[in-house]
């Protein structure tokens, strides 16, 4: 059921409104002067406003932006103009309407604006989805699908958003896309590091400050939040930001106001926050280091980078991609046993440790066509050591000492082609003695 706000000081009018609409099947609600109005918005989250111009306590033009950023305004008044039509109109109005106001018309003007929001928010998606896969967020696992729909989800808001995951995932590359594919694209997207300031500069950086403020400050400076208006700003590492500005950004976030270092004044924070971390922010909240009022704030919406290990169906994916940007001129690409190789490791760095990998071993490789084992350096052994050269064995449960036998000699006998007398080399015993372990394991056996 579509929710409708009518902001309206005719008290007859606007009960007349509330009563027609809700038999048409709307949730409609009314207040009679923006004071209200403002309240009753914050609670009830209405789809579309039905404004009046002229209200008690402020002029419908002057808020009407205000509103407009987040929902359908249809603009009232009893004194219609072509000017204050196409004023409204700019200002963000869907439509306008002069008193008296046809019922009949009013209705199918709601309908046509409500569905009319809807093929745009279905178009912003396909849009968004479509962007996501050209800003390199690669990867068809199930967790890179179900991550692309979360961030195309909640780019569409202006929610808060916290970016979890372990080091090296790619979270910058999240906070980008939700960025990119958000109504805020065409603003800017300023990068935040928080381990790298300390507390009192980085109040000066994130806030700005007056000239005067403080020692050496010989002219106004506009900060971080201020440079991001009307964008998105990413507070990169949010774990490692001090108490005192934990209780001045859990203030930005309620208010959507903030203050220079030295000012009497507030500003209004017309930005889009996004933080990430690759700290377990709830176990600091336990012990004491981490505001809980700024965590619950900060977890209005999350989302998790999976790491690596947990998306391997992507690694070669990556790696391939990867290889295309550094290998420019050169017919290259992965033998299939060095994909093997690659797949096969944990990659405790997860994508930036493949990313480096790549990198060096396109080096290494020099004129070669394509990407050896030899060439993954940090892997495994070192070059030329076939005998542990990419080994991975997994195992669900503690295996028996028998059974890592049994798994590791299959492995071999895959990694030589089933050449058995290779094989025993490998492994320094007879070829006899081979054939009896191979008997006692029953490989081969049908």
């Amino acid at each position: 059921m579509t929710t409708l706000l009518i902001i309206e000081d005719d008290a007859v009018l606007n009960a007349l409104l509330v009563n027609e609409l809700r038999q048409s099947g709307f949730d409609a609600h009314g207040s009679l002067n923006w004071a209200d109005g403002r309240r009753a918005m914050d609670k009830l989250a209405p789809e579309l406003v039905l404004l009046d111009v002229n209200l008690p306590d402020v002029n419908g033009l002057d808020i009407l932006a205000e509103i407009g950023e987040s929902r359908l305004v249809v603009v009232l008044t009893a004194t219609a103009s072509v000017h204050q039509a196409v004023e409204a109109m700019r200002l963000g109005a869907v439509d306008y309407l002069a008193k008296p106001v046809n019922l009949d018309e009013l209705e199918l003007l709601i309908h046509r604006a409500v569905k009319n929001r809807q093929v745009f928010a279905e178009q912003e998606y396909r849009r968004s989805e479509e962007s996501l896969r050209l800003r390199d967020m690669l990867g068809e696992s199930t967790p890179m699908i179900e991550l692309r729909r979360l961030i195309s989800a909640v780019a569409q808001t202006d929610v808060t958003v916290l970016i979890q995951g372990e080091s090296g995932t790619g979270k910058e590359l999240v906070a980008h896309a939700v960025h990119h594919a958000s109504p805020r694209r065409d603003g800017a997207f300023v990068v935040v590091d928080c381990c790298s300031l300390q507390d009192t500069l980085f109040e000066s950086e994130l806030f700005g400050h007056e000239k005067g403020a403080f020692t050496g400050a010989d002219r106004r400076k506009p900060g971080l939040i201020e440079a991001a208006e009307g964008g998105t700003l990413f507070l990169d590492e949010i774990g490692d930001v001090g108490p005192t500005i934990q209780a001045k950004l859990l203030r930005v976030i309620e208010t959507g106001r903030f203050r220079r270092v030295g000012a009497t004044s507030d500003l209004r924070a017309n930005t889009r926050i996004v933080t990430a971390t690759n700290r377990d922010l709830a176990g600091m909240v336990r012990s004491g280091t981490f505001r809980a009022d700024l965590y619950y704030r900060l977890d209005a919406f999350v989302l998790t980078v999976p790491s690596l290990r947990q998306r391997r169906d992507d690694i070669v994916l990556l790696a391939e991609n990867f290889l295309s940007k550094v290998a420019t001129g050169k017919l290259r690409r992965l033998r299939p046993d060095a994909a093997r190789c690659l797949a096969r490791y944990d990659w405790p760095g997860n994508v930036r440790e493949l990313r480096n990998v790549i990198e060096r071993a396109s080096i290494i490789a020099g004129n070669a066509a394509e990407i050896e084992p030899a060439h993954l350096l940090g892997l495994s052994a070192p070059p030329h050591t076939d005998s542990v050269e990419c080994a991975s064995l997994r195992f669900e449960d503690e295996p028996t000492l028998e059974y890592i036998e049994q798994q590791y000699m299959a492995w071999l006998l895959e990694k030589y082609g089933g050449n058995r007398r290779e094989v025993a080399e490998k492994l320094g015993i007879s070829e006899r003695t081979f054939y009896r372990m191979l008997e006692r394991h029953r490989i081969g056996q049908e």
